[in-house]
């Protein structure tokens, strides 16, 4: 599992001219699922992305994370995460989570940041979306699953 945190001030989403999603300041998550991704695995991740310290303090540290922020989170299925250019010039998604599987793990990604307290918007599963967003700092992480101490496959 991937996902991208960018600090945001505003963020939205809308499906066909429609906005179905939309935050104040706090996180855009683009969140990939690969195809060995499980529950516990995303729950992971979203606990990283709720207490990642990337929001500052009054002395402008990264001392604060978004539960500490207060801040909201715009929650984007983005299986282009998973690409893997490593070969050519056309990405390959074998290693993303087919549908039927990758949008329960969404589901969980998002109920576990609600259990943490995070008022959470997102997207439409499967949907063309457009995203707007106004990165604040700019402020961009990437939390990828292999670097939360179990790899995949462990």
């Amino acid at each position: 599992m991937r996902a991208v945190l960018q600090r945001v001030t505003r963020a939205s989403v809308s499906v066909d001219g429609e906005t179905v999603g939309a935050i104040g300041a706090g996180l855009l998550l683009l969140v990939g699922i690969a195809a060995e991704d499980d529950e516990a695995t995303v729950r992971r991740v979203a606990r990283k992305c709720c207490e990642l310290r990337i929001f500052s303090d009054d002395a402008g540290r990264f001392n604060r994370s978004l539960l500490d922020a207060g801040g909201e989170a715009l929650a984007i299925s983005q299986f282009t995460l998973q690409a893997d250019v490593r070969k050519g010039r056309r990405p390959g998604f074998t290693h993303a989570a087919p549908p039927d599987i990758a949008a329960p793990l969404i589901e969980a990604f998002v109920d576990e940041l609600r259990g943490a307290g995070v008022r959470v918007a997102s997207g439409r599963f499967g949907a063309k979306m457009l995203v707007e967003l106004v990165n604040d700092g700019p402020v961009t992480v990437i939390v990828d699953s292999e670097d939360l101490g179990q790899a995949r496959g462990a």
